[in-house]
Formats: C-alpha cells, structure tokens, sequence
C-alpha cells in the first residue's frame, strides 16, 4: 500500500468512530467505500456487544441524507433491530415501516416483514395504547366477554394487551381494547397466511394448504373456534390427545363445511401443499392466530 493510501486508510478508520457521512473524502471513491464498510462494521459489533446506544448513533449515521439506499435500509433495520432489543417497539415498528414505504424493493424485505410482525404482536400484546386500539372504561354489569363482542374483538385479547391475571373485571377499570378489524388472506401459491389489521399486513405467517391444490378459493367467514379439537375424520372419532389427530392444539373452521385453519402435529409439511385442503399451521402460531380473530373473521384464500 502506498504512503498516501495509508493515510486515507488512517483517516478512514478515524472517520468511523463516530463523524458523520458528509466528512467522507468525496461522494464517490474508495475513502467513501472504506468508510461506508467501518460504519456497518462498527454497528455490527456494538450490537452483537450489547451496546445499543453506540449501535444505534452508528445506525443513524447510515441513514444521512446523501447515504446510498442499500446503506440507508440496512441502517433503519439496525435502529429496528435496537429499538426492539431495547423494547420501544412504536419506535422500532417506525424504522421497519420507512424501510417497506421508502424502499420497497430493498432486498431486506422478507427478513423486515418477518420482524415487523414480531413487533406488531409485541404492541398488541401490550398495555401500549395506539391509533389502532380504544381505552374503555368498564361499567358495572359488564363482563370481558361482553366487552369483546360489543367490539369485535376477543376475550384472549383483551387479557393478553391488558395483562391480566384473570377473566374478572371490576367497574372503574380502563382496557386497552383493539379497535381495528382483523382478516385473513391466505396464498396457495406462497403458502403464507398474511393477518391484516384494515389495509396494513400485520404479520404474515408459513402455512401449509391442500394437496393437489385442494383447499379452496373465495371469501369466507370463520364461524367456530375449538381448543384442542377432536378430529371427526371417514366416521372415526380421533381424542385431541391422539397422536393420530392431525389438528393441533387449535381450529378456526370458515363457512366451508370441513375446512378450516389448524395446529399440526406435522411441523415438517408446514411451507408444503401436504393437508387434505385445509389451512395448516405451526401450533405457537395458530394459537397467537386464535387469540386474535373472532367468530366472524374475513378469510380470503387465493391462488
């Protein structure tokens, strides 16, 4: 390396440590390049050491103004992935937002989508009031299964957001209630499950549908919910604790007599067409999935 190569090496390395993009050597050139590589360097292992608030100075550096797109959406992933860790999800559940708004063809997609919906269910399961939820104040004579019928919601719901130890209520109590309809869009073609709060995907899930393409198309309705459902299958009665009974611990059946959205006791054929033609899921996910939806829940299912 010659001498004066040596010294924009020096340079570079210093910049790093914390000055921002717009001291650079340039907006083009290999100073630009090595100092790009030092910031994603250095935000990748003060993270990976635990030191968020240097990861995330670092993160926010990436993000300047003149910064290229695939360091900008990198850099908004970090302060996601930061702000997470450090459990202020709203904030976190902005950075992944500007990424899918601004970058739509980062190919950092999928893996922001997959954590955006990790953050998504971490607000909704939480006391954190948003734009999308009401704050109810309970009156006597009321009940949570009252609450949540009057708003379209669930029982399970509304003690998980509102972390409650139990089913009882008592008058003067402010809930946390989600105000905004849930539905389902389900794709054959990906065999993902996307659950949608309004027009926002609000995580979007692996499934498995119907061999030879079995599982029906069209708009339904989820009409019954069963917790560890027993299997009604060629005239045999299958105990949910039958390893022979393949719907897991959790069924959603749609107005399409025999079909419906289920556990597992086959996570391997999950991401396949391997069912009879329903919807099959993981079971952590089909009970997050349960606690959410109501009776009377929109499922599109799509080619």
């Amino acid at each position: 390396m010659t001498r004066r190569w040596q010294v924009v090496a020096m340079v570079v390395l210093f910049l790093a440590g914390g000055l921002g993009l717009n001291f650079v050597l340039g907006k083009r050139g290999p100073g630009r390049g090595l100092f790009l590589g030092g910031l994603q360097r250095q935000a990748k292992e003060a993270f990976s050491k635990g030191k968020l608030d240097e990861a995330l100075q670092v993160y926010t550096q990436m993000t300047a103004e003149d910064a290229p797109p695939d360091l900008k959406d990198e850099g908004y992933f970090g302060i996601g992935a930061v702000q997470s860790e450090k459990k202020n999800f709203l904030e976190a559940k902005r950075s992944y937002e500007k990424i899918i708004h601004e970058f739509p063809n980062s190919n950092m997609a999928p893996l922001v989508q997959e954590e955006l919906g990790k953050v998504n269910m971490a607000i909704l399961f939480s006391p954190a009031v948003t734009p999308m939820d009401k704050t109810v104040q309970v009156q006597s004579g009321d009940s949570l299964a009252k609450i949540a019928k009057s708003h379209g919601t669930t029982v399970e719901l509304l003690v998980r957001a509102n972390q409650l130890k139990s089913d009882l209520i008592r008058p003067g109590m402010k809930l946390k209630v989600p105000a905004t309809r849930f539905s389902v869009v389900v794709d054959k073609s990906q065999n993902t499950l996307a659950l949608k709060a309004g027009e926002e995907i609000f995580k979007v899930y692996p499934v498995a549908t119907g061999e030879n393409n079995s599982t029906p198309v069209g708009t339904f309705k989820i009409v019954n919910k069963l917790v560890n459902p027993v299997w009604y299958t060629l005239g045999a009665v299958v105990p949910s604790d039958s390893p022979e009974n393949v719907l897991g611990t959790r069924w959603l059946g749609i107005n399409e007599p025999g079909y419906g959205i289920h556990g597992t006791r086959e996570p391997e054929s999950i991401g396949k067409q391997g069912t009879k033609g329903c919807v099959r899921m993981f079971n952590q996910d089909v009970e997050e999935l349960y606690a959410i939806v109501p009776i009377g829940t929109e499922v599109t299912i799509i080619d």
